[in-house]
């Protein structure tokens, strides 16, 4: 209720009321000083006191309509500037505002604000041109990241694979051991091997993942979405249901980027999510593309999980969106699964 009272209407009424009053007291500050000093006979108490009611009903009633009638214009035009400002927010820097009376500060304001959102759409178009030469200037060092991946590649099968394999041994000759003196606990090592290596399967999938070429070699990218969609439906159970318009046109440059994020958002759920399905869906509105990746896994705390090893993807992700003038939103809720919300300019 407060929050409504706070309304622009409402102050201007406020403010309408304000000065009714004041006019009131004025008006019978002087009836009365006339009466003290003069007693004209057509000015009594009585006459004051009717003619100073109906005044007040009156002019409460004037005041309520003028006060909601003036700020009318003023709110409409600063509800559009507040559109405005959510259109820039969500990335949409082609919105404009026009104003029919372009004299007072609202108008300058909303010739500013127009002004600004040109000045972001040329930075933008400028984040994207600095970007394809980035992508130029990428190819050369290619050799040099292909040795860094291998780097990570490496260290993550020491990390994970490795120890999955040893812990897959061990377990194995602890079978072996009890599979005559103790046949029930040969068969519960037995089971936590067939777990342990559906898990470093699980794995090694995610690492082969990144063994991918860099490139789109050329292909359109929906092309190569559906490629590496078919790849992984071959080596995983994962149900993956695939939405993409085959018409979309971006520029190489951010045909890669936007293949890359995919790519790092897949490895990601296969190695962390244990989801049994996976969304993927690529839109064109307005210019603009919407990508929308998610799974139905274990999910995790944004906040207190950003130590985890997904955050490395993650961040990699969200530059990669930023650089080519993208938006990157991440939701991710512990038992019901992640959900990335990506928007680049067209």
């Amino acid at each position: 209720m407060n929050r409504r009272f706070s309304n622009i209407r409402y102050h201007y009424i406020q403010s309408h009321l304000y000065g009714f009053f004041i006019t009131t007291i004025l008006l019978l500050s002087i009836l009365f000083f006339i009466y003290m000093l003069f007693h004209p006979n057509w000015l009594t108490v009585k006459s004051i006191l009717m003619l100073t009611s109906l005044y007040i009903g009156i002019g409460i009633l004037v005041s309520i309509y003028v006060g909601f009638r003036s700020s009318g214009d003023l709110k409409q035009r600063l509800d559009y500037l507040s559109v405005l400002i959510t259109q820039f927010a969500n990335g949409n820097y082609q919105s404009r505002v026009h104003f029919d009376d372009e004299g007072d500060e609202i108008a300058r304001i909303g010739n500013e604000m127009n002004e600004f959102g040109r000045k972001l759409e040329t930075q933008v178009r400028s984040l994207r041109r600095m970007a394809d030469e980035k992508a130029d200037f990428a190819q050369s060092a290619h050799k040099a990241a292909v040795i860094e991946e291998r780097q990570r590649l490496a260290r993550d099968l020491h990390d994970a694979v490795s120890q999955q394999l040893f812990a897959l041994t061990m377990m194995s000759e602890a079978a072996v051991k009890q599979l005559d003196k103790n046949p029930e606990m040969a068969k519960t090592y037995i089971q936590e091997v067939a777990a342990a290596a559906l898990k470093a399967q699980t794995e090694m999938r995610a690492l082969l993942l990144h063994l991918r070429p860099v490139e789109l070699s050329g292909e359109p990218l929906p092309v190569g979405i559906h490629k590496l969609i078919k790849e992984l439906k071959e080596r995983s159970p994962i149900q993956f249901h695939v939405s993409i318009d085959e018409s979309l046109e971006l520029s190489s440059s951010a045909e890669e980027h936007v293949f890359r994020i995919v790519q790092e958002s897949l490895s990601n759920i296969l190695r962390h999510a244990n989801a049994t399905e996976v969304t993927l869906k690529f839109t064109k509105r307005n210019n603009e593309l919407f990508v929308h990746i998610a799974d139905d896994g274990d999910g995790f705390d944004v906040d207190v999980d950003s130590q985890r090893k997904t955050s490395y993807g993650l961040k990699t992700m969200r530059e990669r969106s930023e650089e080519i003038g993208g938006t990157f939103s991440l939701k991710s809720i512990k038992g019901e699964g992640t959900y990335i919300d990506i928007r680049i300019p067209g």
